[in-house]
């Protein structure tokens, strides 16, 4: 017998606990910093080290941070379910505590490529410097999808969330488009199950449990459900 398709979707509230800083913290700040200064094309345009500066410390910050209990558990799923992970986080954490299908959807930290084309993809552990060049003579940047730049992974990502025989989102406020909008693709019979500290009004959703706990203690708590 075939294992049940799982669709995890998850958000900046997973990492929050492995001690990695999300911009939606309460001031709209991200590490100090104003997303169009440092996540936008205009910020690459305006001041491209101060955007390699911001993204070099949190490679930095993500080479340090360890997976916690939430992201080590779903990865234990994958023995009872076929686990999908879409996630809007730009870290390995999911990697690194074991599971096996990661799509990351804003793009990766540990990655890079060239400012004028994106198929010129490069694996970074250390820093990129200004001068650092693709092969195509072009500045490399991070390989993270900015604020006002198309999501291109988001196509597979639905594609993914209409096979879901079960669907979860974990950490996420469900208010970063187009990500937010996958809830929508699950199918309408299957159950749906939210772990947020705050769950989002979603009044649209049928079959939906909400597990009003961190993500850490909701995960556990998710898994003893889906016994």
């Amino acid at each position: 017998m075939s294992m049940k398709k799982l669709v995890v979707l998850t958000g900046a509230g997973i990492s929050a606990e492995s001690g990695l800083k999300t911009f939606r913290d309460s001031d709209g700040l991200w590490e100090g910093y104003d997303v169009t200064e440092v996540a936008t094309p205009g910020a690459w345009r305006r001041n491209p080290q101060l955007v390699l500066d911001f993204y070099n410390m949190r490679r930095k910050n993500v080479a340090e941070a360890e997976p916690n209990t939430a992201h080590r558990v779903l990865a234990e799923l994958e023995k009872e379910f076929d686990v999908q992970i879409i996630t809007q986080n730009i870290d390995d954490l999911h990697e690194r505590a074991g599971s096996t299908n990661v799509l990351h959807l804003h793009g990766e930290i540990f990655k890079m490529r060239s400012e004028t084309d994106e198929s010129l993809v490069y694996d970074i552990r250390g820093d990129i410097k200004f001068g650092d060049t693709a092969g195509d003579g072009a500045q490399l940047r991070p390989h993270i999808v900015w604020f006002e730049e198309p999501v291109p992974m988001i196509e597979t990502a639905a594609r993914i969330t209409r096979t879901a025989d079960i669907f979860v989102v974990v950490g996420t406020s469900l208010a970063v488009y187009p990500a937010a909008g996958l809830v929508n693709y699950a199918p309408w019979e299957c159950p749906k199950y939210i772990v947020d500290k705050k769950v989002p009004y979603t009044s649209s959703l049928q079959n939906l449990v909400a597990i009003e706990k961190p993500a850490t203690e909701g995960v556990e708590e998710l898994r003893r459900l889906l016994k």
